[in-house]
């Protein structure tokens, strides 16, 4: 039977039993109306409650978990920042080869926004250490050789997501590109016989590092006992179905394995390595 650790799932049930009865139903709104049918005020609220019940291990940023999740960090105070400064940091940066986290000032703080998820903002401690208080998440800013060329430090969950300020050119074309694969709802033609192998060696206990991006095989590491004990509760895969595109530009598919399923979405990078994948109960 499915709980609100299923929530995901659920909401995918709900757009396309709603898609096919020409109800048309956006996978935001989607998860707003899962999230009340919990009793919770919204999205942000639910995958808070996910999150602390720790079973659904996940080797995915999620810029959109709220603050309800304790960080471990003690709390910490907001100083004012010149505008000017708010102003420098503002720009692109590129997360991955399929999603853009954009940094926009309003007033005296700072909105970030990663492709496919809502802004969230971000709070000065210092002039270069910014803290969010809905997110669990804090951001670095470095500065570069010259003045225009700076980067930053996403600090979430344990790992540590460097990425380089971009050309808002480059942005827009990576934007493009990731939406025309939303749009086409395509998969790669990698991405299945990569999570296979993948699921094997979570299994194993013995994943390929090499295989996946720096942050995801970080986040791997510390997550790989829970990833390995649920997973192997679910024994061998069976069969994977594609279920179409995430909004980041990721495969969504669900797996059958010989004792249940899972429910996985994973993007690779330019070179074929696994940049992101995130695993949850269900179909």
């Amino acid at each position: 039977m499915r709980d609100f650790r299923d929530a995901k799932a659920m909401a995918q049930t709900l757009r396309e039993t709603l898609n096919a009865k020409s109800v048309s139903l956006t996978h935001s709104e989607s998860l707003e109306l899962i999230a009340r049918i919990f009793g919770c005020r919204d999205w942000n609220a639910l995958a808070a409650r996910i999150a602390s019940a720790g079973t659904a291990p996940a080797p995915e940023v999620e810029l959109s978990a709220p603050a309800d999740i304790t960080s471990g960090e003690p709390s910490r105070q907001k100083i004012a920042v010149a505008a000017t400064v708010l102003d420098d940091y503002t720009g692109s940066y590129k997360f991955s080869d399929n999603a853009v986290f954009t940094v926009t000032r309003e007033d005296d703080h700072l909105l970030a926004r990663l492709t496919g998820q809502r802004d969230f903002p971000i709070y000065p401690h210092s002039p270069t250490e910014f803290f969010s208080e809905v997110a669990g998440a804090r951001i670095t800013f470095v500065p570069g050789g010259a003045e225009t060329t700076r980067s930053l430090i996403l600090h979430q969950g344990g790992v540590d997501y460097p990425m380089p300020r971009i050309e808002a050119a480059t942005a827009r074309q990576i934007s493009s590109r990731t939406e025309e694969k939303v749009k086409s709802q395509s998969a790669n033609p990698g991405t299945e016989a990569v999570l296979r192998r993948l699921i094997d060696e979570l299994i194993s206990g013995k994943p390929n590092y090499d295989e996946m991006s720096p942050p995801l095989a970080q986040a791997t590491r510390q997550q790989l006992p829970n990833l390995q004990s649920s997973l192997a509760e679910l024994r061998a895969v069976q069969s994977l179905t594609f279920l179409g595109v995430g909004a980041q530009g990721e495969d969504v598919y669900s797996v059958r394995h010989e004792n249940g399923a899972s429910h996985w979405r994973i993007a690779l990078d330019s070179n074929g390595a696994i940049s992101s994948a995130w695993v949850s109960p269900g179909p």
